[in-house]
């Protein structure tokens, strides 16, 4: 098919997270893209513009222009390099499949030579590869990156609530229009005397705000439990000591969390924990029966739900004295027990001297033949044996097929 028969689409993709510089902006792709078709007479019939990563499949807009490559609307890409179409090993995938089975016939890119040769797949394999490493590799080195600075007491990110980033130190040091609103949030808690919601109507009418709006129940909540106020940086639940300077003490600090521990126990009268607690339903009205204590004892009734039911009250004394005698009409004898438990443990313990025999047995054939697959596998490799089998050799090998 000759370039003005061939439909092409046009691919342009850059992500935020893709700090190379050298990589071309969506419009410096397309003005690059669509002057190179120009030059080369390629006819462009869609145009698909993505702002979102490679190095996961799942693009969107990418899945379209394969679906509608796979239904014939077009046989070519142009894309600005085999970066642009994927940073992973499925959609790399996915492209090499297409060329194999014709549905691109063509790949055009202005950084990078193509053609649906075996050498020009081979390389285009190698391109997603260097892709895909170059992800792999960027992220393995942020990680460093992060994992180095705090070690040396550096926040790693985005300043919390209450600091700063300088960006000549790459430190973090208190915001000084929050940071006393932060303190005397923590000062407010730590008496005691005030619930998270009223320190957010409190602080929130003072104008202690988020970068962009009003702070929650939820974002008060983890300030006050956050220790990078008092000096220590927590990252996936190590703590690292920080080099910035703290805004409150640890001793405020230690004190808000007993508050919060305090707080955080369940209130109220806690169930007691009966015996027969929801084991049993009334005879007369199918209603649970309930536990309750009277002058030290505890007594089951019927939880009457259902309207009145004339079934008394049992003491529990009894209940535990009736379940008892039901079971001994259904136990075994001591003498009887004893001698069938003896009798399972000796049918255990045979039954593991015969298992351990047939493992023996299966080790000892699997080593012969183990060696005799090696065999048979140098006859293979000197040339002195096709797929054939001689009829000598032992059953065992010749019901195993090695390709020559």
């Amino acid at each position: 098919m000759q370039n003005q028969d061939m439909r092409y689409f046009l691919y342009a993709r850059k992500s935020t997270d893709e700090p190379d510089r050298q990589i071309l902006s969506i419009e410096g792709q397309l003005a690059e893209l669509r002057e190179y078709a120009k030059k080369e007479n390629l006819i462009i019939v869609k145009e698909f513009i993505e702002s979102k990563t490679a190095k996961e499949p799942g693009r969107e807009i990418f899945n379209d222009m394969i679906a509608s490559i796979e239904d014939g609307k077009a046989q070519g890409i142009i894309a600005w390099h085999p970066d642009r179409l994927a940073r992973n090993s499925i959609d790399g995938g996915r492209i090499i499949y297409l060329v194999d089975t014709t549905k691109i016939t063509a790949l055009k890119f202005p950084t990078f030579w193509f053609d649906p040769t075996p050498q020009g797949k081979f390389m285009l394999s190698i391109a997603f590869g260097q892709s895909k490493y170059y992800v792999d590799n960027l992220s393995e080195n942020i990680r460093r990156g992060f994992r180095q600075k705090l070690r040396n007491g550096i926040w790693p990110c985005c300043a919390p609530l209450g600091y700063l980033n300088d960006k000549n130190t790459k430190t973090i040091y208190p915001d000084k229009d929050r940071a006393v609103f932060i303190r005397k949030t923590f000062e407010l808690y730590s008496s005691g005397d005030y619930p998270l919601a009223e320190i957010r109507r409190i602080m929130n009418e003072v104008g202690l705000k988020g970068r962009h709006t009003a702070l929650s129940v939820g974002n008060y909540q983890y300030m006050l439990k956050n220790p990078v106020y008092y000096g220590l940086i927590r990252y996936k639940g190590e703590l690292y000591e920080g080099k910035h300077e703290a805004i409150i003490t640890k001793d405020l600090f230690d004190r808000c969390q007993a508050v919060m521990l305090r707080k955080s126990k369940p209130k109220g009268p806690r169930l007691k924990p009966y015996t027969y607690r929801g084991v049993f339903h009334c005879q007369e009205c199918d209603c649970f029966i309930t536990t309750e204590t009277q002058k030290e004892h505890n007594y089951l009734r019927c939880t009457k739900r259902k309207g009145p039911c004339a079934e008394p009250y049992v003491r529990e004394e009894e209940i535990t004295e009736q379940i008892k005698g039901e079971l001994k009409s259904v136990s075994l004898p001591p003498a009887l027990a004893a001698g069938l438990i003896l009798m399972a443990e000796k049918e255990r313990a045979a039954s593991a001297q015969a298992g351990e025999s047939a493992r023996q047995k299966l080790r000892v054939n699997l080593v012969i033949l183990t060696d005799q697959l090696g065999k048979l596998l140098d006859l293979v490799l000197q040339g002195h044996l096709t797929q054939s089998v001689p009829s000598q050799l032992p059953e065992a090998v010749k019901q195993t097929v090695i390709p020559t």
